[in-house]
């Protein structure tokens, strides 16, 4: 996968904007666990290819694995996407024609909030405008958008209020860099077509610079989540330039916070997309990944496609424990609901974490080092007056823990743990078990 903070041209020499100094939000390090949601017109087809053998780099683009491209996909001659688009909606139907089509007469949002709530996150990511161009509230700069087709309605205005009424922060996610929309270009079919293929010049800078700075002024987003890169021509120090934007936006959200995507030497914290940054990060990092293989709706995914919970959790302790958040995405259906193979694991998740949230919220990566056998049973995170052991093999024969323990409480089984670490036979079953030290049960070792 593309690590996006390392575009970051062309350079202006001494003419180089001045950014703001991004501080990374208090709320944003004790949230951890986040939802993003894809759900734009690419959700009525919901079509992507599905495989479990390596796709051949010629040919990745045309059996693109993620729907949200389907716009993309569609026009590459021979993809199954081809295929589906003309024998579903008929030849000659275009992708935007399904602006007409697309209702979402059964979203909720407050619905919608509370399964995401139930499941233990603190922060929601909506696609405000995905690479088709299709904008999800009202706007003045362009008619190609929820409020005038579809389904009539600013869906990001329903997203935003309901977000803030339970009590979780709102980000906005963008695409800056891509608008197939607005330009005319041939369809991607590699990934250095992804940043050939992109429109740079002054009118779509200043269209792009518009669009998020409608976004500010309506929704005041704690989070402006960019995607793929910005257009060259809003990269100087010009009034509707990304230095302008991001000044303007830190007036607005004094806590707000922005990612790594925006193709400038300037931002708040790095992305990983399906992908990993190592080992314990001194930077604050976020994995984002969907539940599935896609970030849009798949019809053609399976269960066995979709993350079981336990694999949810393993994922969150792992990424927290090295200093990251997890943005996990959902994809909503055509109508606006949640499918169920998704509210399953999500409340599968959320269950996990009312019991075990005190080793996730509010922590931060332990600071001792473990050898690799350890690191293949345990993780570490501490609170403000407690550690957390998470046994992630639980069911297994266990290496000695990596840090001396005088004492503990197994979270969810009320047990004491003394000395050697022995998981809790009512615990043997669950994806992670955590043991809760006091740090005045610890010895030897810092937390």
């Amino acid at each position: 996968m593309i690590n996006f903070e390392d575009r970051v041209g062309p350079d202006f020499g001494a003419n180089a904007p001045r950014y703001p100094q991004w501080e990374f939000p208090q709320w944003l390090a004790e949230a951890k666990f986040g939802i993003f949601v894809h759900w734009g017109l690419y959700s009525v087809p919901a079509w992507a290819e599905v495989g479990n053998a390596p796709t051949p780099v010629e040919d990745a683009y045309r059996d693109h694995q993620y729907a949200e491209w389907y716009g993309n996909t569609v026009r590459l001659e021979g993809s199954s996407a081809q295929n589906y688009q003309r024998s579903t909606f008929g030849p000659g139907t275009s992708y935007e024609d399904l602006a007409d089509v697309w209702k979402a007469e059964s979203f909720d949002a407050a619905a919608c909030l509370e399964v995401f709530r139930q499941a233990g996150a603190k922060y929601v990511v909506p696609t405000t405008k995905h690479h088709d161009g299709f904008c999800l509230w009202n706007t003045e700069t362009t008619p190609f958008n929820s409020a005038v087709r579809g389904p009539g309605r600013d869906l990001i205005q329903e997203f935003a209020t309901a977000t803030r009424d339970a009590g979780l922060k709102f980000g906005a996610y963008f695409s800056g860099a891509l608008d197939w929309h607005a330009s005319d270009f041939r369809a991607i079919d590699s990934d250095p077509d992804i940043f050939r293929l992109r429109r740079n010049d002054e009118d779509f800078a200043r269209y792009s610079y518009e669009q998020v700075h409608e976004l500010v002024e309506r929704f005041a987003p704690d989070i402006l989540w960019n995607d793929i890169e910005w257009p060259d021509a809003g990269k100087s120090d010009a009034d509707f330039g990304v230095a302008a934007l991001f000044n303007e936006y830190r007036a607005a959200v004094p806590e707000g916070i922005v990612n790594d995507r925006w193709g400038v030497p300037s931002h708040g914290y790095l992305t990983r997309e399906y992908s990993d940054i190592g080992g314990l990060s001194d930077q604050h990092w976020e994995s984002c990944r969907g539940l599935g293989r896609s970030f849009g709706v798949n019809q053609n995914e399976t269960d066995a496609d979709v993350l079981s919970v336990a694999e949810l959790v393993l994922h969150l302790v792992s990424v927290v424990s090295r200093n990251g958040n997890f943005l996990l995405n959902i994809g909503l259906a055509a109508d606006g609901t949640v499918p169920e193979r998704y509210r399953e694991r999500l409340l599968g998740l959320g269950a996990w974490l009312a019991v075990n949230g005190d080793a996730i919220y509010g922590t931060r990566p332990w600071a001792g080092t473990m050898t690799p056998e350890q690191q293949a049973h345990y993780a570490v995170t501490v609170g403000s007056d407690a550690t957390f052991l998470s046994v992630i093999t639980p069911g297994t024969e266990l290496p000695p823990a990596p840090l001396d323990i005088a004492g503990g409480v197994w979270l969810g089984a009320g047990v004491n743990g003394d000395g050697g670490i022995c998981v809790p036979a009512a615990l043997a079953g669950e994806p992670v078990a955590v043991l809760r030290i006091p740090h005045t049960a610890l010895s030897g070792a810092s937390a």
